[in-house]
């Protein structure tokens, strides 16, 4: 049975976009103009970042010493989408049918007609046709680092542990992680797959990476600071997956003992890189309808805040649409709208652009993944 009506913790974000004002003839600005992108200072972005203690997922959390910028990306996987596809087609050819007949299944609606009046409100979600739209299995928070980078990673390093606890990852030496060269770190990946307590299996992946050391630039918004991901997904079975996150949440600790053996050090940067720059595949840069908000080149990832909901979809699907033909998901979930659109370039690179609304702005929340050399 079709799910008839949007949870009521949507309406704020709806509201969001019903204030828009621009018409479809509204003039958008032109290739040639200002971005603010460009000119954005710092101070533009705080009311678009999460401070420490702010909950990522599975009881992880924004770690002391670190920001997120921009709402957590949510998603559902190919697997996901795959397991629950088949009941979506069975809801989709029962409307068809119905609608032919002109009889529809109790609760379901008819298919919306065309109208020439431009919606600022994004799709309903992919699969609202039946009863419990799986939840995104996928969570990724994109941190600035502010504090101390080895006490940060340390922390979540720490979180793991507590999230899987035959994790059992080494808390005090980042060589186990982090690449370096002369003993300054280049990079780190820290990576842990296994059960929860309440044996749900997942995945967490964590990234950090200083910015360009040959160069000692910092990578564009980062404000020559560190950035860092935090990935999670669920790996078990998809429809196992669905229970509530919040069921699997763990208790952890919020600073970790001890000191880092590794003796490494992290790099400062001189410089940061124009808001401006080529970013992602090398060729996009951000519109002039969008605010860089963070950067990143290992893995490649742009956080963009745009003022208008159409703005923010169009820099998302712009995007996906320029390495090849997406496909789009929509979900609706807890208090926001994502939409993601995915594309594989004819080099196997891969495009994946999630178009956030939320009550605090619309965002364009976009990752490259470079085709294997």
């Amino acid at each position: 049975m079709r799910r008839i009506a949007t949870p009521l913790l949507l309406v704020g974000v709806l509201a969001l976009g019903a204030c828009e004002t621009r018409t479809q003839a509204d003039p958008r600005p032109s290739a040639g103009a200002s971005s603010s992108a460009a000119g954005a200072s710092d101070a533009d972005v705080t009311e678009h970042e999460s401070g420490p203690q702010s909950p990522i997922i599975y009881g992880l959390e924004v770690p002391s010493g670190a920001t997120q910028l921009g709402p957590l990306v949510r998603y559902r996987s190919a697997a996901l989408i795959e397991a629950f596809q088949p009941e979506l087609d069975a809801a989709e050819a029962a409307q068809q049918s119905g609608e032919e007949d002109g009889e529809l299944p109790e609760g379901v609606e008819p298919t919306p007609t065309e109208t020439t009046t431009p919606a600022t409100r994004p799709s309903d979600d992919t699969f609202s046709l039946i009863d419990d739209a799986p939840r995104p299995d996928v969570t990724i928070s994109l941190l600035r680092v502010d504090g101390s980078p080895t006490q940060v990673l340390r922390r979540l390093i720490a979180q793991v542990n507590a999230v899987i606890p035959d994790a059992k990852l080494d808390e005090n030496d980042l060589s186990t992680y982090c690449q370096s060269q002369d003993r300054r770190i280049t990079g780190c990946t820290v990576d842990a797959e296994g059960k929860t307590a309440d044996q749900r299996d997942i995945r967490i992946t964590i990234t950090a990476d200083p910015g360009d050391v040959t160069t000692r630039t910092g990578y564009p918004a980062a404000k020559k600071r560190p950035v860092m991901t935090v990935r999670a997904q669920y790996v078990g079975d998809p429809r196992s997956g669905q229970l509530e996150p919040r069921a699997s949440t763990a208790q952890v600790p919020r600073d970790v003992e001890g000191k880092d053996t590794s003796g490494l050090i992290w790099p400062s940067m001189d410089v940061s890189a124009p808001r401006d720059s080529p970013l992602l595949d090398g060729r996009w840069r951000v519109p002039a309808t969008g605010t860089l908000l963070l950067s990143g080149e290992r893995p490649r990832f742009a956080a963009v805040v745009a003022d208008r909901v159409r703005e923010a979809d169009a820099i998302a699907e712009d995007f996906a649409s320029s390495v090849g033909t997406p496909t789009k998901d929509v979900v609706e979930d807890l208090n926001e709208i994502s939409t993601t659109y995915t594309a594989r370039g004819k080099d196997g690179g891969v495009a994946r652009a999630t178009f956030v609304l939320s009550a605090r702005g619309s965002y364009a929340m976009l990752f490259y993944t470079p085709p294997r050399s």
